[in-house]
């Protein structure tokens, strides 16, 4: 009997332990297939800066640095600063700065909006229209409720929605090239 029942609590053990040997994999994998989705995602937002085009009052002078912010928690991690380390948009040093609160950004040429409630969006997007920011986020509906650049995660891909009225609300112009290979959402 009594060693029936330490063969038991082995066998719930042993158990035990392989589920949290699959559990502790399947987190890995996860973390990394997250890791090079925004990794993906910090090229593209580095790349937006050739793509569109802010008008000269969106900087306090000819040496102000373009600056590339994130709100909410940074998915990013170092990727987006590697990214554009030693970069320029026409002759102003890129930056990225992380923002804990919407009232804390001065100045932002594009912002990756990271916050998971929707009214919280909302009132994020409300005090940020018409400034001469390019809102971008991975949130669904993002650029239906306001935002100006959705990444859309389809069959492995990131896609773009690109939401015009917003974009020239901000008086930010999107080259066509980038508006060919996004969808337009109105």
């Amino acid at each position: 009997m009594k060693n029936k029942i330490l063969n038991n609590r082995y066998r719930k053990t042993t158990n035990g332990f392989w589920l949290f040997v699959v559990v502790l994999i399947l987190s890995f994998q996860l973390q990394a297939q997250s890791s090079r989705e925004y990794n993906i995602k910090a090229v593209f937002l580095y790349n937006f800066t050739q793509f569109v085009d802010w008008p000269p009052s969106a900087f306090s002078n000819a040496e102000s640095p373009f600056i590339i912010g994130i709100l909410g928690e940074d998915p990013f991690h170092a990727a987006l600063d590697e990214a554009v380390v030693g970069e320029k948009v026409k002759d102003h040093p890129i930056i990225v700065q992380r923002y804990h609160d919407v009232k804390d950004i001065t100045t932002c040429h594009i912002l990756f909006i990271n916050l998971k409630e929707e009214s919280k969006m909302k009132e994020t997007l409300s005090i940020l229209s018409g400034k001469n920011i390019l809102t971008v986020s991975d949130m669904p509906d993002f650029a239906a409720i306001g935002g100006i650049v959705r990444f859309a995660s389809e069959k492995n891909k990131i896609r773009l929605q690109i939401n015009l009225p917003a974009s020239k609300h901000a008086d930010l112009t999107i080259s066509s090239k980038l508006l060919q290979v996004a969808d337009i959402v109105r």
